[in-house]
């Protein structure tokens, strides 16, 4: 899997809503579904499901506005002072590590 130089923000409320903002660094980067012209922001609400290490993602406001109304379920460990989200889509194949900071 390769690694991409980004940086961000992830905010978790105590009331259970999500934002996220990501930057790629990379000169020639390629778009995702998630992202326009090398950002990437969202806003909504989680869902937790601690049994089974799932979190749904409802999304309520994003900067690709097809992603609005979206629930996107991810996958998630906590290793250390590391959050590990990946999809649970069949579709998609990516891993995110979020540092405490």
């Amino acid at each position: 899997m390769r690694t991409a130089d980004v940086e961000g923000l992830l905010v978790f409320t105590r009331d259970g809503h999500m934002a996220v903002q990501v930057r790629n660094l990379e000169p020639h980067h390629v778009d995702s579904a998630y992202s326009s012209a090398g950002y990437e922001a969202s806003y909504g609400t989680i869902s937790p499901d601690v049994p089974n290490g799932i979190i749904v993602y409802r999304i309520e406001g994003a900067l690709v506005r097809e992603l609005v109304d979206q629930d996107l379920p991810r996958a998630y460990s906590l290793v250390d002072d590391q959050l590990i989200l990946t999809s649970t889509r069949d579709n998609e194949n990516w891993r995110v590590v979020w540092r405490r900071g």
